[in-house]
């Protein structure tokens, strides 16, 4: 090789020295400034490409030729040295380079080529730049050899890409558990940063139970499977759960195989429903029924579990088949009956909650698992409860008597009443047979008339006891409600607690005097206050109405207001009805046979006289009384 052909590569490589130095002194200097680097840049690729002539030109086959200070072996070996120092590359690849230097802006980094590369340092994550120094290698993506001015174009941000794409790959195929932070929530599951990477984890795939709070795990790092990868479309797909159904089934097959009735196993609530609750028993279900979470009533079952609560619960039953397995939880506390009749003996006082009200009863809960009925019966002696909310509520706490107890059948018969006295007890002694008392008229019936004699206390006034002399057919044709209204005791039903009332008993039976006043053959006078086609209605002086035939009567005519004279030819006291006749005939018939038939009946049967029947209806009364009054101190003994 001539003199001048060596002073001119040893000029250029001069040059391209020179230039390497000020490239990085520029980007070591930390007071240089992006515009200044920039100028910088710009000036040494001038200096080395800008197309100016310096010195002597020599053509190619001028270089090749053999030197004259070497042998022509001597110039192939130094050739090939050189040669051997540059690395063969290729574009679109990852290369291995070393790092020359670093500032605030670039990192230059030497792959072995002609000329080195410049990157970007928010190429790198801020850790990566903490740990790099001059000097270490780092995996750089050789995006051009040269650009339009010469120079070599490095990236670390794809090389970072294609790198983790590479291990997504990797770990699709070969089934590598790889990490990944979840970055952000999105609709119908989370975002994963896989290696740099943006991977879905759809929501059913977070967890094997129900995920009820997404938001808890942005920001956690957690390990996954890739279960679904396309390349062309950049699509990644991954599963937390696949990972703990793979650990759970080997634990799953174990509990399944030595799983038997009795056992009492640990889990935790997965899932909350109306009927009961789910409990993960590490890889296997059990449904929880919502009778077997108390010995009490339960309305819903997140009154006694949470959610992701652990609790013990005992196997009650499971299917071989199916594989489900049916737990309890109440089993595992002892039953409340137990020495039941220690706890509650009959007569004490107790105090409960109303958890149900039915139209026979309240169902009160004296403790969990321990329920009793108050009947409507044992709720007042006195009102007339039609329905158990007129004086309890659910949810109320009540003050009540134990008054039996059904061990077997697990029934409690509860009583509020007895919490008073019977005004029962001295009825009476208050309200005595045929005493006379005075009330107000509460309701009015068909049949009769509900009076309250004291608060809690009525009677019954039936419509036959009315009155003596008019036929009711409505007790409003007599009462009206809320008046007041005189009455005689006439009856007391201690078993069925009611008592018997006249209001016409009040006055003395004017039929027994219209018998001792109006026996037959007895001359009456009276005016005519109705008249039919077969006679006429006469009211008596005495106030006594009778009835006067055409057929017994010698006026061809009746009208009203008509004084009239007759005489009585039937009495019937039993059926209120007086019949008169105005005939002579009749009159000495009817007086001959009402003298006889009182005759025969003294004789023969020793019944006693119109006169004499009133005088025993009072000692009957009085005889009832004495024996009412006997009955009830044999029931106080």
């Amino acid at each position: 090789m001539s003199e001048d052909k060596k002073e001119t590569i040893e000029q250029e490589a001069t040059t391209e020295e020179v230039v390497v130095e000020e490239t990085q002194e520029s980007t070591s200097t930390e007071s240089t400034a992006e515009e200044k680097a920039e100028e910088v840049k710009e000036e040494a690729l001038t200096h080395v490409f800008s197309g100016d002539v310096e010195g002597e030109v020599y053509t190619y086959d001028q270089l090749d030729s053999p030197s004259d200070e070497y042998t022509a072996d001597e110039y192939n070996q130094l050739m090939g040295m050189y040669e051997n120092t540059l690395n063969t590359i290729e574009e679109k690849e990852i290369v291995t380079g070393r790092i020359v230097s670093i500032d605030e802006k670039y990192v230059v980094i030497d792959i072995g080529f002609k000329s080195e590369g410049i990157i970007a340092v928010n190429e790198f994550s801020n850790k990566s730049l903490e740990n790099m120094a001059p000097g270490d290698e780092v995996e750089v993506f050789l995006d051009r050899v040269e650009d339009k001015e010469g120079q070599l174009i490095l990236s670390r941000r794809k090389a970072d890409i294609l790198l983790a794409w590479e291990k997504i790959e990797s770990a699709h195929e070969t089934g590598e558990v790889v990490e990944g932070l979840i970055k952000r929530r999105i609709k119908g599951g989370m975002v994963v940063d896989l290696f740099g990477i943006d991977a879905f984890l759809p929501g059913s795939q977070i967890d094997v139970r129900p995920v009820r709070d997404f938001d808890a795990y942005v920001g956690k790092t957690m390990e996954f499977a890739v279960v679904k990868l396309n390349m062309a479309a950049e699509n990644v797909v991954v599963s937390h759960r696949a990972l703990i159904e793979s650990d759970l089934e080997e634990q799953r097959e174990q509990i399944l195989d030595t799983i038997e009735a009795g056992q009492v196993l640990e889990g935790a609530v997965k899932n909350i429903t109306d009927f009961g609750v789910f409990i993960d028993l590490g890889g296997v279900d059990g449904l929880l029924h919502i009778t077997d979470l108390s010995w009490g009533r339960v309305d819903n079952p997140s009154e006694i579990v949470q959610l992701d609560q652990r609790l013990n619960v005992a196997v009650i039953d499971f299917d071989e088949r199916s594989k489900r397995v049916s737990l309890g939880l109440k089993q595992l506390q002892p039953h409340p009956w137990e020495e039941i009749h220690g706890k509650y003996p009959e007569g004490m006082k107790v105090q409960g909650r109303v958890v149900s009200i039915a139209d026979y009863g309240a169902f009160i809960e004296l403790e969990k698992g321990v329920e009793g009925l108050i009947h409507i019966s044992e709720m007042s002696w006195t009102q007339h409860i039609k329905h158990p909310s007129q004086l309890v509520e659910k949810d109320d706490v009540v003050e009540c008597i134990v008054l039996n107890i059904n061990e077997d059948e697990k029934k409690i018969s509860l009583g509020v009443k007895q919490l008073t006295n019977d005004p029962w007890a001295d009825i009476l002694e208050r309200f005595p047979i045929g005493s006379k008392h005075k009330g107000f008229v509460r309701n009015l019936t068909n049949f009769g008339v509900f009076v309250e004699l004291e608060p809690g206390i009525d009677g019954l006034i039936h419509v036959s006891d009315l009155s003596w002399e008019d036929k009711v057919e409505h007790p409003n044709e007599v009462v009206t409600k809320d008046q007041e209204i005189e009455v005689v005791i006439l009856g007391v039903d201690f078993d069925n607690r009611r008592i018997t009332l006249g209001h016409k008993q009040v006055l003395e039976n004017p039929w027994e005097i219209y018998a001792r006043e109006l026996t037959p053959g007895t001359e009456v006078k009276g005016e005519v206050v109705k008249v039919t086609d077969r006679g006429a209605f006469v009211k008596l002086t005495n106030g006594a109405e009778a009835f006067l035939n055409l057929t017994k009567a010698v006026e061809p005519e009746f009208k009203e207001g008509m004084e009239v004279e007759a005489f009585v030819l039937k009495f019937d006291e039993a059926g209120k009805s007086i019949d008169l006749s105005q005939l002579d005939s009749d009159q000495k018939k009817a007086v001959k046979a009402a003298k006889k038939a009182e005759e025969e009946a003294n004789m023969e049967t020793g019944a006693p006289t119109l006169g004499e029947m009133s005088g025993l209806a009072a000692l009957k009364q009085k005889m009832e009384a004495e024996e009412a009054a006997e009955a009830k101190k044999k029931k106080e003994d």
